[in-house]
């Protein structure tokens, strides 16, 4: 197999290569800047839309819960980060700490899944924000037309989700100018939407009947957990604050800090508001409302007649989300960015602007995506989608923790997380039991994902990387390059039978339901999937051992 697979980059060469590879990004970001962002990324789509949606379809009344599990998954992976970051302060978050750990081949998967996670991430917020701004509109007696409301089949006559698609363009061009404006814009919409959740406690407090908390886990611990799994893709703030590693003025003091305050602030405002919005209303009666569902705190508050208070929690909820959205579309283009600075994908994409100093190709790129999904695709699959790419990305970068303390003892930590291997093993279990959590449909997109990225990687990022070594691509015979394919096509298909099997097997022995993983939206029964899946595992053994055995056989000498 090609040595690169599995060859690191030392921590010294990746700082080097920034400092001195002529493609570095301005330093302007304060701790204070920092904390704002991950405060700008966590509250807004998770707190305004996603709890409507989780506490309906999934946790009930116990949705405060499922943000509690949420949360303490997200506090293992948060300290994780923060070692990290202080140690590798540079663009590329997850990508880069994996690049320096695990190895290249680790390194393409997370940075392939991070570009999945923020893009759709983007385009769940942007259908949120869509919401809340036509609710707004609403209150001042404007009413889009319904073709331009929605995504095809959202709700009756929806044809594209306009409002959704303008925004994002709008912001990638404010991205474009400069990421110091952009942290300014972030941190007035920021204190515009703390505002917000701060008086939506209040106006709906004194509105709040216990009898709607009855039945308080409807679904029971499985569903809970399935709504840990949903609403995780509202804690992904302090992954962001981490890819602006590489813009902080001081990257080791104010990095740990800018990730830990920003998920405990935010936790907290989320089990209040949670508790707060589902003692207004019967949450479970309102499971297939769309109105709801995109734009719930405002709903709630209109619903009990408060539609002066409904409007200001909307207008701070669109400030809010509109925060969130600069910050996921901030995230995206510098992972690319990243990645394509290391040539795994086209070096043309990693340009910086010579004025404003942004990765501007791949920001404009990414708006563009971005816009048009939004504008098609229903909220309740993007959320799904960014949850299970976050998770996998929080697995990979807890256990590269563990890697590089064996690896790198001696490396300077500024902070480390303390209790050895304890708290990246409970990252990794807990973020792996919440993506065993989500549904089956959402699990068949996020393996397809990785494949496709796996294929993009062997015919181009391999090829193109910088620790590939020519010599050793000119030593090898045709027989010994196909032997090499056939074995990275069954660690492929290993990969995927292990995820069937297991996904199967837990509704096969009750810890999840067909109720919550909905097998029937891709029309096969657990048991049919954990045979298939042991079938592919089984393949995939194969299929391994006969791709070394025919890669030995041709190779030369």
């Amino acid at each position: 197999m090609d040595s690169n697979l599995l060859k690191t980059k030392s921590i010294e060469q990746l700082v080097s290569d920034v400092e001195h590879g002529g493609k570095a990004l301005k330093r302007t970001l304060s701790a204070l800047d920092l904390t704002l962002l991950g405060i700008g990324a966590i509250i807004g789509t998770g707190i305004f839309v996603l709890t409507g949606t989780a506490a309906a379809n999934q946790a009930g009344p116990a949705i405060g819960l499922a943000y509690l599990a949420a949360g303490l998954a997200c506090t293992f992976a948060a300290l994780c980060y923060a070692e990290f970051a202080s140690m590798i302060p540079i663009a590329g978050s997850a990508y880069t700490y994996a690049y320096a750990t695990l190895g290249e081949v680790f390194a393409w998967m997370i940075g392939w899944d991070l570009i999945l996670e923020y893009a759709v991430g983007s385009m769940t917020v942007a259908v949120g924000w869509s919401g809340y701004f036509q609710r707004i509109l609403a209150g001042f007696g404007v009413h889009l037309p319904g073709w331009m409301c929605a995504a095809p089949g959202a709700m009756e006559g929806s044809v594209v989700n306009l409002p959704a698609a303008i925004i994002v363009l709008l912001i990638t061009g404010l991205l474009v100018i400069g990421v110091r404006e952009s942290a300014r814009f972030n941190a007035a919409m920021v204190a515009i939407k703390l505002a917000a959740v701060v008086f939506f406690i209040f106006a709906g407090f004194t509105f709040v009947k216990p009898e709607n908390w009855s039945p308080f886990m409807p679904y029971g611990f499985s569903g809970v957990m399935a709504a840990a799994a949903v609403v995780f893709f509202g804690y992904i703030g302090f992954d962001a604050v981490s890819t602006t590693a590489e813009e902080a003025v001081n990257p080791q003091r104010d990095l740990p800090i800018g990730i830990i305050a920003s998920l405990v602030i935010c936790t907290l405002l989320y089990l209040i508001v949670s508790a707060v919005l589902t003692g207004i209303l019967p949450v479970l009666e309102y499971k297939t409302n769309v109105q709801f569902l995109n734009a719930p705190v405002g709903y709630a508050l209109a619903v009990i007649h408060q539609d002066w208070a409904a409007g200001l929690v909307s207008a701070g909820a669109v400030c809010g989300i509109t925060s969130v959205l600069l910050v996921m579309l901030m995230s995206q283009p510098r992972i690319f960015f990243a990645m394509s600075r290391d040539r795994l994908l086209p070096a043309g994409a990693s340009k910086v602007h010579p004025k404003f100093k942004t990765p501007y190709v791949t920001t404009i790129i990414t708006g563009i995506i971005v816009s048009i999904a939004a504008a098609l695709v229903p909220i309740q699959i993007l959320g799904e989608m960014t949850s299970i790419g976050t998770l996998f990305a929080f697995m990979i970068v807890c256990s590269a923790v563990m890697v590089l303390r064996l690896k790198r003892p001696d490396a300077h930590r500024p902070f480390k997380v303390a209790g050895g291997p304890v708290i990246p093993i409970l990252g990794i279990v807990s973020c792996l039991y919440l993506m065993l959590s989500l549904p089956v449909a959402t699990w068949v997109r996020f393996l397809g994902w990785l494949n496709i990225g796996m294929l993009i990687y062997w015919f181009y990022g391999r090829v193109h990387s910088p620790l590939a070594d020519p010599r050793e691509a000119a030593a090898r015979t045709g027989q010994e390059n196909l032997g090499n394919f056939v074995t990275v096509i069954g660690a492929l298909l290993i990969f995927n039978g292990f995820f069937m099997a297991i996904l199967g097997f837990m509704t096969t022995f009750g810890m999840t339901s067909e109720t919550l993983i909905k097998w029937h939206e891709i029309g096969v029964t657990p048991e049919q999937s954990d045979r298939l899946g042991l079938i592919i595992l089984g393949i995939g053994i194969v299929t391994v051992v006969a791709g070394r055995l025919l890669a030995k056989a041709g190779r030369r000498g």
